[in-house]
């Protein structure tokens, strides 16, 4: 096998966002990302999208070690990676605070791997940091929902709080997923739980 043929190469993934025609690769200035992994990436990116202040958003594949991974590599459990959205935002908008509530409120950080019907190391609970000051935030934001969970009686909190790494687009098809499908399937679902 030529080595033009194993090189592995980064999944194309249009320039465009489906919903709001923005640069989904592109940062602009003044604007920062966050990463996060709350189950199956269709249902948590339209959550984010639809927020005043996120500019872009893109689901992809992160927190593992397989370089360029395809949504078949992910699946398989082998790569490591998590199924996540990467958030363009606007911090004079939306605080990275207020992102930290959306992620607490639309999922359930108890269950390992898996959320809902969705099992699979792929489907974790995983805020991934671009800066000391957002894993300081993740983490004091952790705490405090772990003690409103524990008042309910509820489990121990299972998120994965680390450093941010490369992150991977995933497949075209998945981009914005839900807004190409309207009646497509989302199983994300919080524990009706507020921050």
């Amino acid at each position: 096998m030529s080595s033009s043929n194993s090189a592995i190469k980064a999944m194309p993934h249009s320039p465009q966002h489906f919903v709001n025609d923005r640069n989904v690769d592109r940062l602009p200035e003044g604007m920062e990302y966050a990463l996060f992994g709350l189950g199956c990436f269709w249902g948590a990116e339209r959550k984010f999208w639809q927020l005043e202040g996120v500019h872009v958003t893109s689901v992809g594949y992160s927190a593992g070690q397989t370089e360029h991974p395809s949504y078949k590599d992910v699946c398989s459990g082998l790569s490591g990676h998590n199924e996540v959205v990467r958030l363009v935002f606007d911090p004079r908008k939306i605080s990275y605070q207020e992102l930290l509530q959306v992620f607490w409120q639309a999922h359930n950080p108890t269950q390992g791997d898996r959320q809902g019907n969705d099992q699979g190391s792929q489907y974790r609970s995983g805020i991934y940091c671009f800066s000391a000051e957002q894993a300081e935030l993740a983490e004091q934001s952790k705490q405090h929902f772990q003690q409103r969970i524990s008042q309910a009686g509820l489990d121990q909190i299972t998120t994965e709080i680390k450093p941010a790494e490369s992150f991977y687009f995933a497949e075209d098809y998945h981009q914005q997923y839900l807004a190409k499908n309207p009646n497509g399937y989302c199983g994300l679902g919080g524990l009706g739980i507020t921050y």
